[in-house]
């Protein structure tokens, strides 16, 4: 739904890397600051606001400690961020976090919980379809036949405007339904007539962006 807020154990949170970056922060500074207030807030018997983690550096291997935070503790941490610059995200963070409250009420509904099984059921469609295209393709002399799956599932996320389908709206899995039985349907009449399989691909992203277009839906950054 969006890169500053995601769901992690269904609560919305962000990560101390993630605010330093955006708020020009050095990381460590924040880590001082995120320790800071687990200790004064520990005295009012609030334990809940930052959960400590890691990650590993990608240049040297070695793992290096971060927080998670809910919007209770962003909220405490960004008290200290003052400039025009840190309130513009300071309302970025704001709408992230009640985009993705409404998504968690929204998933406990029945609507939605019926919205993605049946969106499974077309996902598997999809995938048995393209599973023939593999094959097809090979038979043309792709030697990447395999990353077609990925290729595909990518075209549809971002044309519905779906990073994580179970971060999605309602309305965006409806729209990836529709993206992905477009997609089948594309793919079965292509290999049908015998055209390349490049060109079935262009065919779909094309017949996506139309759609998309038409239906005024929100394109995945």
């Amino acid at each position: 739904m969006n890169e500053l807020v995601y769901l992690k154990n269904d609560e919305a949170v962000c990560d101390s890397l993630q605010v330093a970056d955006k708020f020009k922060k050095n990381h460590y500074h924040v880590l001082r600051d995120i320790e800071n207030l687990i200790g004064g807030i520990s005295k009012f018997g609030e334990t809940h606001c930052f959960k400590k983690s890691y990650y590993t550096n990608e240049q040297n291997g070695q793992r290096y400690p971060k927080y998670y935070m809910n919007r209770d503790g962003f909220s405490l941490l960004a008290m200290g961020f003052t400039g025009m610059k840190a309130l513009e995200w300071k309302l970025q963070y704001i709408s992230a976090f009640n985009q993705m409250e409404n998504l968690i009420k929204e998933k406990s509904t029945e609507t939605w919980v019926e919205t993605r099984k049946s969106g499974k059921l077309t996902r598997k469609a999809e995938t048995d379809t393209i599973q023939k295209l593999v094959g097809y393709a090979r038979e043309q002399g792709s030697t990447h036949a395999d990353m077609l799956y990925m290729t595909y599932s990518k075209l549809a996320n971002k044309m519905a405007g779906i990073q994580k389908r179970d971060e999605a709206t309602v309305t965006q899995l409806n729209n990836l339904s529709l993206m992905e039985n477009v997609i089948l349907h594309i793919i079965d009449n292509g290999i049908m007539v015998q055209k390349h399989y490049k060109d079935i691909y262009k065919d779909c992203k094309k017949r996506l962006e139309t759609i998309k277009d038409l239906a005024y839906l929100e394109q995945a950054v």
